[in-house]
């Protein structure tokens, strides 16, 4: 299945989100408290707000935009576009969307709550390079969809995801 340019968009800002705010609560948690169910559950009720805030949040915006667009075409043509095909992919595109972006964020989410899932030992650390190293293939990713730099890309997605465990870290949530 190729991936469409939208739907590019909502998997990057789905994982990005769901990666690196789960990954606050994770770092945050684990230093508050060494039981790791408290960690998952945790990390789990935060991927599942996300998830659903991302794709609820996609779906009425999208809603707004596109059915804006709707009606936008509907004053030259002076007729309503109601139940016509026009309308039936407006509807499967705005749905479409919000399944990729909460469904990426949720994905993304549970990148740094897997080690916590599957290690005994070195959680945290390996949840944070775990994550470091999914942000680099996402900015791979974006990269290839933006055709440029792939390298760039990839050095900003993970610029930005040691940027935010130093802020969670100088914030005093070590």
């Amino acid at each position: 299945m190729k991936i469409k340019t939208e739907q590019g968009r909502y998997i990057i800002l789905g994982c990005i989100d769901g990666t690196l705010a789960v990954l606050g609560v994770v770092i945050g948690t684990s230093h508050v408290s060494s039981d790791t169910s408290i960690v998952i559950n945790a990390a789990l009720g935060g991927a599942i707000a996300l998830a659903l805030t991302n794709g609820i949040g996609s779906y009425l915006a999208e809603s707004a935009v596109e059915y804006g667009r709707l009606a936008e075409l509907e004053k030259p043509l002076l007729r309503s576009l109601e139940r016509t095909r026009l309308e039936q992919e407006t509807k499967k595109k705005i749905w479409s969307d919000s399944f990729f972006h909460g469904g990426a964020s949720f994905l993304g989410s549970l990148v740094p709550i897997l080690p916590f899932l599957l290690l005994d030992a070195n959680q945290l650390e390996v949840a944070i390079v775990f994550s470091i190293i999914v942000l680099s293939i996402l900015g791979v990713f974006s990269g290839k969809l933006a055709k440029q730099s792939l390298i760039k890309h990839s050095a900003r997605m993970v610029g930005l995801g040691i940027l935010i465990v130093a802020a969670v870290t100088i914030l005093g949530l070590e």
